[in-house]
Formats: structure tokens, sequence, C-alpha cells
């Protein structure tokens, strides 16, 4: 199904009844990211998972788009489907739509789960800036000495140097730099909706810190950790996952 918010066409799925649930995939993912999820909730609650703009079968945004932006989205969303209050569970970018949704919305949220959630600055190592320093050094030699206007030549360097999401990134680039700069650490407080944290021990994208920080930080919020698993812990345990997330959204308020 199609639902157009600001001439952008918005690719979702829905089936199933009972207390409202939205899924938000990570970056680079879509609405099927969460299939096994989908399939297994709908036979007890009323599901959507949606295509954030940019991808699966949702079309791009018109511009560089930040959180603040897929979150003023996804708002408009609830309003296209008179959706008064949902229940969010947000994988690593579809976390930190699930974190600025919930702080800044508290009305429209029941109970939030994040999974292996992005927002939150990683700690700055010497390591990091060496390999920042050298990148730059890097792209000014690339930029002198090399033949062809300076755009070609970015596009050129970034295809070769640039990292895995970045060069994965495609005509959002932009948007995917606005992302993962937008700390969001300041809302987590503001989070007044029972929150549940399930997290892969062996998450390298989001470290488990980012967990221990987040559950300290939101006022209610717990955590789980799959030991074994890694960034995409829902699909590494998913039997567990299933029946965790279901007997908190099935629990009392």
């Amino acid at each position: 199904m199609f639902v157009n918010i600001d001439g952008i066409n918005i690719f979702y799925k829905h089936e199933g009844c009972g207390k409202k649930i939205i899924l938000l995939h990570g970056w680079g993912g879509n609405s099927d990211s969460f299939l096994p999820v989908f399939n297994y909730l709908k036979t007890k609650f009323e599901v959507y998972s949606i295509d954030f703009p940019g991808f699966g079968k949702s079309s791009p945004p018109d511009r560089p788009f930040d959180v603040t932006d897929y979150m003023n989205l996804l708002y408009k969303f609830f309003k296209a489907q008179n959706i008064e209050k949902a229940s969010l569970v947000g994988h690593s970018f579809g976390g930190r739509v699930s974190i600025l949704f919930s702080a800044t919305h508290p009305e429209c949220v029941d109970k939030v789960v994040l999974v292996d959630s992005a927002g939150i600055i990683p700690k700055r190592t010497l390591k990091y800036y060496y390999k920042v320093y050298k990148f730059k050094l890097l792209k000014r030699l690339y930029m002198m000495f090399t033949k062809g206007s300076k755009d070609k030549k970015l596009e050129e360097f970034y295809k070769k140097y640039g990292s895995k999401d970045y060069k994965e990134s495609g005509n959002m680039r932009q948007t995917f730099v606005k992302v993962v700069n937008q700390n969001l650490r300041p809302y987590l407080k503001n989070i007044k909706a029972s929150t549940l944290l399930i997290w892969g021990e062996e998450d390298k994208d989001t470290p488990l810190y980012f967990a221990k920080i987040m559950e300290k930080e939101i006022p209610d919020a717990g955590l789980v950790v799959f030991k074994g698993a890694g960034h995409f812990s829902y699909l590494d345990k998913i039997n567990d996952f299933n029946i965790i997330i279901t007997r908190f959204f099935e629990g009392n308020e």
C-alpha cells in the first residue's frame, strides 16, 4: 500500500488487529527487513511496517533529510492513518527516528523497542582522529593530482575510499551524512514511554555501550542482551526476540 505525504509516496504494509505497532527499519533496509517479526506480530497486534523515503518502494526525498525530517514524516503518517497512539520498534537508523519521535510526540507513543539503535555519537579515540586526518590528507592529494572536474573527482574519490555505508548510499549520501552527525542523546531523558532495549552482545556498528547509556538516561528503560548476536540481533535470535517483545507489548501499562 502507498500513502502520499508531502509529495513523497510512502510504501507500507498493514495487517492484523489489536494494539498498534509500527516497525521502523535500519539504514539501507526496507519494510521486508522486519518480515519475520511482522508475520509473527500480525497474529496478535495491528502492525505497520514502513519503507522510509529513499528506501524500498518509497520515493526518495526531494532534498537531503535529517532525522528530524524523518520524524516529522512519521508524525504525518500517524495523522494520515488516523493513528492516535502506537508502539514503535526501531532498528539502528529506525531507532534514531523512534528516539526523536518518542521524545517529541510522547502523546502518540505507547511503548518503544530500540533494537541495536543508533543515535549516540561514538567515542572518539586517537585511532579515529588519525584515520580522519589520513582520509582528509588523501582527499586533498587526490583532488590536487587527479584530472577532471571537482564534482567528478569527489565522486570518484568517495567511491574508492568512502565508508561502506557511504558508498552504498548512492543519491542518499547527503542524507546519510546529516543523519549520522545528528546527536540524539539529549532527547533520551524526554522519552516518557516504557522502553525496551534489545542488543547484540557482539554488535560492532552500534556497540553495547550505546545500550547502557540509553538504559541509564531513558527514565523507564530495561535492557536485554543477546549473547553471540550482532547488529541484526533480532534476526540472529528471532524466536527469542518475538517472544520477548510480545510479552512486553501485552504487559500492563
